[in-house]
């Protein structure tokens, strides 16, 4: 590898929740002699507890990140990966020097422009051309240094008619626009990059990961992307660091880290014991899915080859008809983007104890890669009694885990079935009297 521009040694952060000092005057006295005065390690901070948001804890100091240990060589593009509060925001502003590490030590080689948020390093009553000198001046550029790349930098920005303009009346996508147009262009030898690019339109994502790439392998910058987007860390980066709960679980190629980091994201909602708690599910229980399989229970989808999706229904208490319908959501949204038709089951009576088992086969070619939360309904439909009526919702409790080794422009997707929202075609063929296939 080439020679290692950051080094991170067993690096932690921690953060006091609620009551920001000890409690007395005589250990505030106690811990300020410790620590700045005999530089010891901080006694208060040798408790502390993992960073879980969704768990009540004991103790009021949580550790966001805990003895991170990696190095990043000169030219290298390393996407960092995790779940909401894993610590990858924490680690980004501690590289940054936003902040200060509780214990461990961060060794730099160069210069860092750092966007990790909208406006960050921006004075909202400075204008767009202004702040562009303030940036750069802050990295220790020389006035005719920035003046030699404004006119590049406006032109990727794609904010001209606005440059004279105070940043304050920017919209959020201007900022960000102006943010990395700055970061990209400017001369420091590190450019770090939260997951702020997800505010920018499509085309402008996709223009800034072509720079990125264009800095790493052409300029031999250092890139740390951070995004929630696998699809975009692929194309980008050629190795991940993931973290959990502010651990490093994982630093290697690309492609391993992503597909170990969906994996434990959907290994639950692949589990028959997952759909046994009832407290997620919506519905007035009349019939209940109690299997739901895709692919057979395999952990990831080859999006170029047909998917089947395996649904088994209990019938709890008897009733007059079943129908099911499923539904998509957005890989990097809540939104609907595909859905099946209302698909009749049973138009005849079931009774209590019925188990029905049918497949749903999604055509090959309509996803892209990444997770796509699935939306499974049934019950009876609006044409029967005038309303929606669900006796069992799974909304977003199952993914289809799509990785592919191609590039999107490779994969031959159908172009009557774009990106935006599709309908799957969906028929019934009757197998026997408890099982039904749908195709």
């Amino acid at each position: 590898m080439s020679r290692a521009v950051i080094e991170v040694n067993q690096l932690s952060k921690a953060y006091q929740i609620g009551q920001f000092n000890t409690g007395t005057l005589s250990k505030d006295l106690e811990r300020w002699w410790i620590t700045r005065v005999r530089g010891k390690e901080d006694p208060f901070l040798k408790v502390g507890e993992v960073n879980r948001r969704d768990k009540s804890g004991t103790s009021n100091v949580v550790w966001s990140l805990r003895d991170i240990n990696f190095s990043i060589g000169q030219g290298e593009a390393v996407g960092i990966i995790g779940k909401n509060g894993a610590g990858k925001s924490t680690l980004l502003k501690l590289l940054s020097r936003v902040t200060a590490p509780t214990l461990g030590n961060i060794k730099v080689k160069g210069r860092i422009a750092s966007l990790l948020e909208v406006g960050t390093g921006f004075h909202p009553e400075l204008s767009g051309r202004e702040n562009i000198y303030l940036n750069g001046a802050i990295l220790g550029m020389r006035k005719r240094e920035i003046s030699r790349k404004l006119e590049e930098i406006v032109d990727f920005s794609g904010v001209e008619r606005y440059i004279d303009t105070p940043v304050k009346r920017y919209s959020s996508g201007m900022y960000v626009r102006l943010a990395f147009a700055v970061a990209a262009h400017l001369e420091s030898e590190i450019l770090i990059v939260d997951e702020v690019l997800a505010v920018g339109d499509a085309d402008f994502q996709k223009k800034c990961l072509g720079k990125m790439g264009e800095v790493s392998k052409g300029e031999g910058r250092t890139i740390l992307f951070v995004s929630h987007n696998m699809t975009s860390v692929k194309a980008l980066c050629t190795r991940a660091v993931l973290l959990t709960d502010g651990q490093v679980t994982m630093n290697q190629d690309v492609s391993s880290v992503i597909t170990s980091y969906l994996h434990n994201r959907s290994s639950v909602p692949f589990e028959s014991d997952f759909l046994r708690d009832s407290t997620i599910r919506r519905g007035n229980g009349e019939a209940r899915f109690s299997e739901i399989l895709i692919n057979d229970g395999m952990e990831s989808i080859d999006p170029t080859k047909e998917i089947r999706i395996q649904c088994t229904v209990k019938v709890e208490s008897a009733i007059d008809s079943l129908f099911f319908s499923m539904m998509l959501r957005g890989r990097e949204s809540s939104e609907p983007i595909g859905s099946s038709r209302m698909i009749p089951i049973s138009n005849t009576n079931l009774e209590m104890g019925k188990i029905v088992s049918f497949k749903l086969f999604v055509p090959a070619g309509l996803l892209r890669t990444g997770m796509y939360p699935v939306y499974f309904w049934i019950g009876k439909p609006r044409e029967i009694i005038g309303e929606h009526y669900p006796y069992d919702v799974v909304d977003s409790r199952f993914y289809l885990n799509c990785v592919s080794n191609k590039a999107e422009s490779e994969l031959g997707y159908d172009p009557s079935h774009p990106i935006g929202f599709f309908t799957i075609d969906t028929k019934i063929e009757k197998l026997n009297i408890d099982q039904y296939v749908v195709k």
